[in-house]
């Protein structure tokens, strides 16, 4: 990957929707020279995907919580993981070091919900315990992070 891969990318983490040929403008290639280059990113996995971003107030999702979960001594990690990838609510799900195994990030549309939510993740095999931080406010959230495509800001890009 060079560094108008990094551009693509960084200009796709902002806009993806941008077309071909405004990619093309951004980076300094011709629409065609951008195609093929994000087909090959595509191939190569380091773009996985694109999708909408979605305000979940709008679409009833109204409380965010984040769960730790606490492993029981005989749990089998995958195995936990398998079954919070079932549940909707749970939107990301991050192993960590510490006491607990993981951080999921639920979203549901009232506490009453949370509340059914974090039963339902309790009763999962492997799950000891769960802590939940209930998110007031989010101050931003899914934005474009572009470090490591730049080169050495020191340096200049």
């Amino acid at each position: 990957m060079d560094q108008l891969d990094r551009k693509i990318i960084a200009a796709l983490r902002i806009n993806g929707r941008a077309t071909y040929a405004d990619l093309g403008r951004a980076v300094g290639l011709s629409a065609s020279s951008v195609h093929e280059r994000v087909g090959k990113l595509e191939a190569a996995g380091v773009i996985t995907g694109y999708h909408a971003v979605v305000d979940p107030s709008s679409v009833g999702l109204g409380v965010t919580a984040l769960v730790s979960i606490h492993p029981t001594d005989t749990a089998t990690e995958d195995d936990v993981a398998d079954a919070l990838a079932e549940l909707d609510e749970v939107e990301s799900c991050y192993a960590v070091a510490g006491d607990e195994a993981f951080v999921v990030k639920v979203r549901v549309s009232t506490v009453d919900e949370l509340e059914r939510t974090l039963g339902r993740l309790r009763r999962i095999p492997g799950v000891g315990r769960t802590n939940t931080t209930v998110v007031l406010s989010t101050r931003f959230e899914g934005r474009p992070n572009n470090a490591g495509l730049q080169k050495d800001r020191a340096g200049g890009a």
